[in-house]
């Protein structure tokens, strides 16, 4: 059998004991279980065989513990028709990944809205919003929902991923402030400063701060640049390990375009447009980063999407 037919299986195996009720395994058994299928991830990503349906819907949602699936609720919500934030959400939709042809023949504009339109209804519905930390749609959630849509079979199951993503995982991201995504570039700085001082005296030479130039890839998780296939791998990482390393993946990609930065003039003009994502050497250089980053410092890193 080819590797990617064996890693295919070996994945498959731990895969669907951990998708049962556990009753039969350890907790042992299953966390080392997660580790595998982590370090799988991490050091050879998803493998994808031809025939085979892919692994990464049972991934992603062991990942973000997705194991129920209301169907009925869902439904209600998507009945419910335009909610309150409806003009702003068709404003964002037709411009979704809106040069990327592949997403495009897949996810119609209507998905968008109808799993938009609903999780404006469930949050709105729901005890979630409470005064000290209230959900709206804001700006960005589209192309957040996006490689749900793509990845998952059904668009049931992109909603209680995409649900439970931004509930649980990156919560301060969708502030009417975005309290998180500038707290994230905050960090980004802050981390930058301390991997390549002299990268960040170059860019703050020229008063680029993040906020300038990494504010779509900070709120986006990198699902802004292209092309969404490496967006995918981008993010099996992040799930997998955390959406916090999002801000040193971005930190990564300015690595790996770094002389080209030092050496020009106007480094703005680069980095305006990213260059294609290539998620392996970005993930190799973010874990190599994390051993540079001071505890404290990391810790802030870890809380900033969620712990205000």
């Amino acid at each position: 059998m080819a590797p990617q037919t064996d890693l295919y299986d070996t994945l498959s195996s731990l895969l669907n004991p951990l998708a049962l009720a556990g009753r039969n395994r350890s907790t042992s058994e299953i966390s080392d279980g997660l580790k595998k299928i982590r370090r799988t991830v991490l050091t050879e990503g998803i493998p994808e065989v031809p025939g085979k349906p892919s692994l990464r819907p049972k991934i992603w949602k062991l990942m973000l513990k997705v194991d129920n699936l209301n169907a009925d609720e869902y439904l209600r919500w998507v009945s419910m028709g335009p909610s309150s934030d409806s003009h702003k959400i068709k404003n964002d939709t037709f411009r979704t990944l809106a040069t990327d042809t592949q997403f495009k023949g897949k996810v119609k504009e209507d998905m968008l809205i109808r799993l938009l339109e609903a999780f404006v209804w469930k949050i709105t519905t729901s005890e979630l919003e409470d005064e000290g930390q209230p959900f709206k749609y804001v700006q960005g959630m589209n192309v957040l929902s996006a490689p749900f849509l793509y990845a998952m079979p059904s668009q049931l199951e992109a909603f209680a991923c995409f649900s439970t993503f931004i509930e649980n995982g990156c919560p301060l991201y969708v502030q009417p402030s975005l309290k998180g995504v500038h707290e994230g570039l905050k960090l980004l700085d802050k981390c930058l400063e301390i991997v390549d001082q002299e990268l960040y005296e170059k860019l703050f030479s020229k008063n680029l701060k993040a906020e300038i130039y990494a504010f779509p890839s900070v709120m986006t998780l990198c699902a802004c640049t292209p092309p969404l296939e490496e967006v995918l791998k981008l993010w099996d990482f992040l799930l997998a390990f955390g959406i916090h390393l999002n801000v040193l993946c971005v930190i990564a990609q300015l690595l790996l375009m770094r002389q080209e930065l030092m050496d020009s003039p106007s480094p703005m003009k680069i980095l305006r447009t990213f260059p294609p994502l290539d998620a392996r050497p970005i993930i190799g250089i973010t874990v190599a980063l994390v051993k540079d980053i001071p505890e404290d410092l990391y810790r802030e890193l870890v809380n900033h999407p969620f712990q205000p």
